[in-house]
This record gives structure tokens, sequence and C-alpha cells, in this order.
């Protein structure tokens, strides 16, 4: 039991140094070839934040774990936004922008309704995976074609660039570190999940619901709190609706493209309810008050805890 509990965590950490090697990486190799910022932050650094979930979503598919796949993805979508923002909120005040309020919130909302209407025939396929897939692409060329017309700016926190062949093969390291790191870290972090699970008689679902999720929401908690702290929040909501984004049609739909995901309908009964009423919920609070704070931050917090007591009971 101790072993599979520090083969869990020592999976974690592993997974979350890899996608932070593999995001470091990426985008210093992509500067370093004249790529656009822009493109970078919207593209490469996108996918490289998505790489832990990508690969505990694969590796659990494909190991005959779907419920830790599925509840790896909706788990982290309900954590983002009311653990993990509800925890900034409490550290600082979030203002609203336009662009969140009316793109961001309603491609989350949508993409989420589409899970759900793809969920119904109790398994995800390829074709529902592709058209997850080629949305991702859809919202990103819309990113990229309005981001360049409205001049939007994309930190990118990677350090100085040169282009030196010494920086670059230094780069070329980084990524295949934290591809080793993601692919080592998915398989440890789903092994010890599992065995847990086997254990104490946990049902899957639950454990990918809480565990996984929460942990592979954490980078996003620990970045989210921090800007919070230093006041720098412009963009906390609007990455936190971007990763949910990425979470369904990036992760579940390469997922589902390579292996068909058979969804538990307990998921899609109850979780997934949750997870759009949560979406919803969060608008009006936009609306209404142009900004979230310690308020909204408890309101949000006591969301997920009735979540989890409903979802435990």
């Amino acid at each position: 039991m101790t072993a599979d509990i520090f083969i869990l965590i020592l999976g974690l950490i592993v997974l979350i140094l890899g996608g932070e090697f593999l995001v470091r990486g990426a985008s210093r190799l992509a500067l370093s070839f004249r790529i656009s910022p822009l493109v970078v932050g919207l593209t490469i650094v996108a996918f490289s934040t998505s790489a832990p979930e990508l690969l505990v979503s694969l590796y659990a598919a494909l190991k005959g774990s779907p419920d830790f796949a599925m509840g790896n993805v909706v788990g982290s979508n309900i954590s983002n936004l009311s653990l993990v923002l509800g925890m900034a909120c409490l550290f600082g005040i979030i203002p609203i922008q336009t662009q969140t309020a009316v793109r961001d919130w309603a491609i989350t909302f949508i993409a989420s309704l589409m899970l759900l209407v793809f969920s119904f025939g109790g398994e995800l396929v390829f074709v529902e995976g592709l058209i997850l897939f080629l949305s991702l692409l859809a919202y990103i060329t819309y990113l990229l074609i309005n981001g360049r017309r409205h001049k939007i700016k994309v930190e990118l926190e990677v350090g100085e660039v040169e282009s030196t062949v010494k920086e670059k093969v230094k780069d070329l390291s980084l990524l295949a570190l934290g591809g080793a790191c993601l692919y080592f870290g998915s398989n440890w972090f789903i092994d010890g999940s599992a065995s847990i699970a086997a254990t104490f008689g946990i049902a899957e679902r639950i454990i990918g619901l809480t565990v996984l999720a929460i942990g592979t929401s954490l980078p996003e908690m620990v970045t989210s709190i921090i800007a919070a702290r230093k006041g720098e929040t412009e963009m906390a909501l609007g990455n936190l609706f971007g990763s949910n984004i990425f979470n369904i049609l990036s992760i579940l739909g390469i997922t589902a493209m390579i292996n068909s995901l058979e969804v538990n309908p307990l998921i899609i009964e109850r979780d997934m309810l949750w997870m759009l009423a949560l979406t919803l919920g969060i608008l009006p609070l936009m609306l209404l008050h142009k900004k979230l704070g310690m308020p909204s931050g408890i309101a949000l917090l006591l969301f997920y805890a009735a979540y989890l007591f409903f979802m435990l009971r």
C-alpha cells in the first residue's frame, strides 16, 4: 500500500516536471526559429501544458481503464472552475474581460455540451474524437487570426532565447527529457491509482474524478494562486477556460481517435451535468459583478465541496 502511494506521488511529480520541461524546450526551440510568440503561445505552449493530462488519459484508455481517462478530464474541468478558481479568488480580485465573458466562456460551454451529446451512446469513437479535435483546430485558427488583428499578447516565461547550436541542443534535450518524464510519470501515476483503487475497493470513476483530476490540476492551481498574490490576474480566468477547452477537444479528441473510449453512465448522468451546471453558473457571476473576488471564491469552493459530498455518497 505504501509502495502504491509512493508510486502515485512519484508519477505525479515526474508528470509535472515533464510538462514543465516540454513547455520550456518546445517554446524556446520554436522561438529560436523565429516563430511568432503568439503562434507559440496558442499552439505549442497550449498543447504542452495539456500533455500530462493527455498522457494520463491515453495510457488509461489503452490499459482498459476508461473511467480514469474520462474522470481525469471531467474532474479536472470541474476542479479548474471551482477549486482552482475559488482558491485564486481568495488571494486576489480577478477582473472579467469582455472576450473572456463572451468568447472563452461560450467555447467552454459548447465543448462541454458536445462531450455530453457524444457520450450518450456510451462510447467516444474515432469520428467523434475527430470532430472534437477539428473543433480545436478551428478554435486555434480563430485565435491566431483574431490575435494578429487585435494584437493580443501572450505571456511566455521561457527566459532569453538564443539561436546558437548549443542552445538548440539544450532545448532539444529539455524536449526529450520532458517526453520521457511524461511517459514514465503517466505510467506510474495510473498504476499507483489503479492499485490503490483495487486495494480499497474504490471505483475507478471516483479515483479519476478526484486523485487524478486534482493531481493534474495542481500546476494550474499553483500558477493561479501565485498570480493572484502578485496581482497578475488579468489572464487567470481566460487561462482556466482555455485549459478546459483543451482538456475536452484535445485530450479526449486525440484519445478517442487512437482508442475508442467507453463512457461510464454515472459520469454522463452526474459528473458531466455538474460540469455543465458549474460552467453555466459562472456566467451570471461574470456578467453581474464584472469581477470575481472573495465572495465568488467562497461560493465556488462550496460548490466543489457539495460536488465531492454528492459524488462520494
